[in-house]
């Protein structure tokens, strides 16, 4: 009987999740995860990946190209800057700590473009192993749910413009979740910034996984992971600019889009277990708040 609570309980915060703020969501299926256990672990991981990539090609429907365009480009300076000034400072900052090769190189893939996507690509080019897998996915996913709550009232301290803080979410949040989860709470346009900078530095886990290819030519590679759905997202943002769409159905689009995204992080959430903690060790988890930290602080002190 309990298990079957269990499950009509989770199937209802799911469903109930479309209501509630990104952060509520986030926070709602991290607790459920912790003090209950989520009965779909596997089908959560699988359904949270595309719910996520509808939920942003649908955000795309509620963007201008040209506009967006002016924010990605006023981005992509810090976008290059950030993505190789993480690599190669994580590369240090293993080295420094004698943390395994792979699993460091994986904790800086993920902080220097977008958090598990990135590892997700990577991880199987330098040919990794589930234990490294995993613990890197920990560590970013954690310092993720810790961005997604402190930003927004941080940006609203240090009183950013919606421009500022979309694209300081966008360069110094790991995940897309998480970093547009963030541009949700702190407003419309800060939304729209951080989307864009951030899809466009999602791009990067194309060379990225090709120079890992490279650097780890020993491994045997199992494939290039490239996400897809940027291009998508990309064609919302030229339909909505250049065709006549009604105001009623983008207006149910950007919805319903919302939705999903605060479904998605609850998903999310409850993925993380108890077990998936206990495997991350201390240096691990030092490597990942320093590249965080060193990133948040260099992007804040650049955009103010």
């Amino acid at each position: 009987m309990h298990i079957y609570m269990n499950r009509y309980l989770f199937i209802a915060l799911f469903i109930a999740s479309a209501f509630f703020s990104p952060a509520i969501a986030l926070f709602t299926g991290i607790v459920f995860a912790l003090f209950l256990k989520n009965p779909y672990q596997a089908l959560s991981k699988k359904v949270s990946k595309y719910l996520l990539q509808v939920a942003v090609v649908g955000l795309g429907f509620g963007m201008n190209l040209h506009e967006s365009l002016k924010a990605g480009g006023e981005g992509m300076l810090f976008t290059i800057v950030s993505v190789t000034g993480v690599m190669i400072i994580g590369y240090f900052i293993g080295r420094w700590l004698k943390i395994p090769l792979k699993l460091s190189y994986l904790i800086s893939s993920g902080t220097a473009i977008c958090g598990g996507s990135a590892i997700a690509a990577v991880a199987p080019v330098v040919n990794a192993d589930e234990n490294e897998t995993s613990m890197s996915l920990a560590i970013i996913f954690t310092l993720n749910a810790i961005a997604l709550f402190i930003f927004p009232p941080i940006g609203h301290w240090l009183e950013l413009t919606q421009q500022q803080f979309g694209l300081w979410a966008a360069i110094a949040i790991h995940d897309t979740s998480s970093v547009v989860g963030a541009g949700a709470e702190y407003g419309a346009e800060a939304l729209a910034v951080a989307t864009t900078v951030k899809l466009t530095r999602a791009l990067w886990i194309i060379p990225l996984s090709l120079v890992s290819l490279f650097f780890f030519s020993k491994s045997k590679s199992r494939g290039v992971s490239i996400p897809w759905f940027i291009f998508l997202f990309i064609g919302a943002m030229v339909m909505n600019t250049y065709i006549d769409i009604p105001a009623g159905i983008l207006r149910f689009i950007s919805g319903a889009s919302h939705c999903f995204l605060s479904m998605t992080l609850l998903l999310i959430g409850a993925t993380l277990s108890p077990a998936a903690i206990r495997k991350v060790g201390a240096k691990p988890v030092l490597e990942g708040v320093i590249l965080w930290v060193v990133i948040a602080l260099a992007t804040l002190v650049v955009i103010l």
